[in-house]
């Protein structure tokens, strides 16, 4: 038998069902690795790591790519006939001449609506039902109500359509969020919070190339928009039924051995951050709701993400606006999705590589946001212009400020129900922030160069920077009061790692940085 590896582990391979009752209001890993600290085999430990994350990364990354193509292909389709079909833009009777896109600004902004109703909801079911069977029923109901988009006929028919997505789609960013701090300690959390967030970048380049693929269809009794759909629709079906197949945690983690369940546990004994507990406590959701340091992640998120709303949802339509036609406009998404892609990378290894430099990044990454902003604003719009072009792809550093935001945030909490309330709230933020982006974007404006919306999304980086700066100073202060408060003892910190105590209740956790 390994070294480490507890005796009742011994005789069966396949993960057994974790006992409800035996663990109680403890964590689940208590009942396979106990209340004591067991010495794991470095080489056991270096294995399951590589399997969790050949199993759980890619599958991350394909899936929260489609919830981010779903929503970024309302920009393409407008270009590919949406808005005259369902008659999203409109004549603006109050100015004679111009155009009204408040219903496309609208039927962007409403799946945001729909994902606020459902993040609470599905991160309750997420904390009390098996991970698989939820993620699997409804990721295949939201792969359904995709290609429904193909049925739409009138932009009534659309918000509908768009408010149930965003209800069910709600369950994938909260689910990933919580299995990555059940997985994997405080420090790995960083680069693997980076690899699945990263999707939003890359999918804006394969999104890109496959809408730029539509983009040749001529024939057909489909409108090029609806093909769209109807295979982003089929790929989240798939998507869907590899969902059945995700174990809640490490401790049934059926594609491990005996040795490696155990070894995936034990090694999260010393970060405190615990794996997984199914009862719901009243008292964890009273201090997440009380706890300074998740509201000032979600004024973060919230700031941080309006850009997405509006330059991810009319990027196409405001590159179009410098000249470029509907296919070049669609090109110009690569660049940005690259940059996207590499800014969310890079951070997320330097902040696994070295400690307490997260918010240091996150501010730094909202500069050339900043700057992107105030080039398009106050550049000449001229056709084929390059520099509003190059201040729309230099934007693309809010990937990694966003993807900061979640793994500062997720790192720095314990407790399940904590946890669990913790990611529906950067959501719901990250849902507001969606909500009033695509509103900043006033169509009667464009011959000044949409002035409240750049002005809007410069003030919104302002405050994201002030909310960091803020939140470095309160995390340090909590952890130089718990280092002066507490006495180090291996034996008790071994025995209060899965009691399934918040961060405050737990005097040896600590705030990364």
């Amino acid at each position: 038998m390994e070294k480490g590896i507890a005796p009742q582990e011994a005789n069966a391979d396949a993960p057994q069902p974790v006992n409800v009752e035996q663990v109680g209001d403890k964590d689940v890993a208590i009942a396979i690795v106990g209340e004591e600290g067991h010495a794991v085999d470095p080489a056991v430990v270096q294995r399951a790591v590589r399997k969790i994350d050949w199993f759980l990364i890619p599958a991350m990354t394909v899936g929260y790519g489609l919830v981010y193509y779903d929503k970024a292909i309302l920009g393409s389709a407008a270009l590919f006939g949406m808005t005259t079909d369902l008659k999203l833009s409109v004549p603006d009777p109050r100015h004679p001449g111009a155009v009204d896109t408040s219903r496309l600004s609208w039927a962007t902004s409403i799946f945001y609506f729909g994902m606020l109703g459902g993040l609470y909801p599905m991160s309750y079911a997420l904390q009390r039902f098996e991970t698989g069977r939820v993620l699997g029923v409804i990721v295949v109901i939201w792969s359904l109500i995709c290609m429904l988009t193909a049925a739409v006929t009138t932009h009534q028919g659309l918000y509908a359509q768009r408010f149930f997505l965003g209800f069910i789609e709600s369950v994938i960013p909260t689910a990933f969020m919580t299995i990555i701090t059940g997985y994997y300690t405080q420090q790995e959390q960083s680069l693997r919070q980076s690899w699945w967030f990263s999707s939003t970048g890359l999918w804006t380049i394969i999104g890109g190339a496959l809408n730029y693929g539509f983009a040749q269809i001529t024939g057909g009794g489909l409108r090029r928009w609806q093909y769209i759909y109807l295979l982003a629709g089929c790929l989240t079906f798939i998507f869907g039924l590899f969902c059945f197949a995700m174990p809640s945690s490490p401790v049934s983690a059926w594609f491990l051995t005996k040795d490696e369940r155990f070894a995936a546990v034990e090694r999260l004994r010393y970060g405190q951050t615990g794996v997984r507990c199914t009862k719901f406590k009243p008292s964890q959701l009273r201090e997440a709701v009380l706890d300074v340091k998740i509201w000032l992640i979600a004024i973060m998120m919230a700031s941080a993400y309006t850009v997405n709303g509006a330059v991810s949802g009319f990027g196409p339509l405001i590159v179009s606006t410098f000249g470029w036609t509907t296919l070049e406009s669609i090109v110009f998404q690569f660049p940005l999705g690259g940059l996207c892609l590499i800014t969310i990378l890079l951070t997320g290894w330097l902040g696994s590589r070295y400690p307490n430099i997260r918010i240091l990044m996150l501010i730094v990454c909202c500069l050339p946001v900043i700057a992107g902003c105030a080039v398009i604003w106050r550049s000449q719009w001229t056709y084929h212009a390059a520099a509003p072009v190059v201040g729309y792809t230099i934007t693309g550093t809010f990937g990694a400020v966003v993807s900061l935001i979640i793994t500062i945030g997720m790192s720095n909490v314990a407790g399940h129900t904590k946890k669990s309330f913790t990611s529906a709230t950067i959501f719901v933020a990250y849902c507001v922030g969606n909500i009033i982006g695509p509103q900043l974007i006033k169509s009667q404006t464009k011959a000044s160069h949409y002035p409240e919306l750049w002005l809007g999304l410069i003030i919104c980086y302002c405050i994201t920077i002030l909310a960091s700066v803020t939140l470095f100073v309160v995390l340090r202060y909590e952890n130089r009061k718990k280092e002066s408060a507490v006495m180090e003892d291996e034996t008790e910190r071994a025995k209060l790692a899965f009691q399934d105590l918040t961060d405050k209740e737990n005097p040896y956790f600590r705030y990364v940085m």
